[in-house]
């Protein structure tokens, strides 16, 4: 674990890290054998782990998802394809590099790849605009559809972000708009769409490029239409109260699952995902396979339909 980044209700776990590398020290440089109390401490951090990340409350849940060390997007699409062809451009304005788009081939089967993308490092944070993606994103990931409706190819989107970028310039450029549009396109696109929320969900700038046929979480994520912080600041003029406002919005992959809104919760194998980062790219390559397999023998009408009656399906219609 990266002594950088501990967060509060991971602090038992380092202290017990760091007993079993003080005795792999003290063995080493005096010649006793500690092999059975190392054994004990890392049966001890194993049994922790499982309660630790198993009993987290809904606001420990949002700090993990935002855990600097979780994989991103480009970590995840390095793992699970065997190609990755990147495209860039919106051909109206520039590129955008907070998301990344392209063509990939997992398992002998070709998929347009649209997802979010922080960076890592102050360079590549600032050269990814922190994962908040401007008009010409979105517009990016829209050519990525047509494409992608064009060849017959499966879309895959990966979610992580804290939101659309605000910024005056993306609003003069239409931020509403391309947001707006890309939930049309969506609505009525012709072939699987797979969205997996595999960090942050906050807000249109996720739903941007999350209407799909299959909505996937990662265990320790949250999705909603404005972070905890944002709706404290709102409702309770207090954006300390974020822990509050999280349980009050009900923000996590297991809220949405029990909602509906959500069709399937993928585990985190060893608590969280940055503790074991192959193991959660094998389970997300694995589910998104398993997606794929529901849905790939559907005829084009029956999948509009489908998916325009998942969303109809969602929340309580007053007439």
């Amino acid at each position: 674990m990266n002594e950088k980044f501990i967060l509060d209700f991971e602090l038992p776990l380092k202290e017990i890290e760091d007993k079993i590398k003080l005795l792999e020290m003290t063995s080493s440089d005096i010649g006793i054998d500690v092999a059975d109390k190392i054994k004990k401490l890392k049966d001890e951090l194993s049994d922790k782990i499982n309660i630790v990340y198993n009993s987290l409350s809904r606001w420990e849940t949002v700090q993990l998802a935002r855990h600097p060390n979780r994989p991103h997007a480009s970590d995840y699409i390095k793992s699970i394809t065997n190609y990755w062809y990147e495209l860039h451009g919106d051909r109206l304005y520039n590129d955008d590099p907070s998301i990344m788009s392209g063509i990939a081939i997992i398992d002998d089967i070709k998929f347009f790849i649209i997802a979010q993308e922080k960076g890592r490092g102050t360079k590549d944070k600032l050269f990814r605009n922190f994962g908040m993606p401007k008009p010409e994103g979105y517009r990016k990931a829209a050519r990525m559809m047509k494409l992608a409706e064009k060849f017959k190819l499966p879309v895959i989107t990966l979610i992580d972000t804290p939101g659309a970028y605000p910024g005056i310039g993306a609003e003069e450029r239409g931020q509403g708009e391309a947001i707006a549009s890309n939930l049309i396109l969506m609505s009525s696109l012709q072939v699987p769409i797979i969205s997996i929320v595999i960090g942050e969900g906050a807000s249109g700038g996720a739903l941007a490029i999350g209407l799909s046929d299959s909505i996937l979480c990662f265990k320790n994520t949250w999705y909603s239409v404005i972070s905890p912080e944002g709706c404290a600041s709102i409702l309770f003029r207090d954006s300390s109260r974020a822990a509050e406002a999280a349980d009050a919005m009900k923000v996590t992959s297991t809220d949405l699952y029990e909602m509906g809104i959500v069709d399937k919760i993928i585990d985190e194998p060893n608590g969280a995902a940055h503790i074991d980062p192959s193991s959660a790219s094998f389970e997300l390559k694995k589910e998104i396979l398993k997606s794929y397999k529901s849905l790939k023998n559907k005829d084009t009408e029956k999948l509009v339909n489908d998916r325009m009656i998942k969303y109809n399906k969602i929340g309580d219609w007053i007439s």
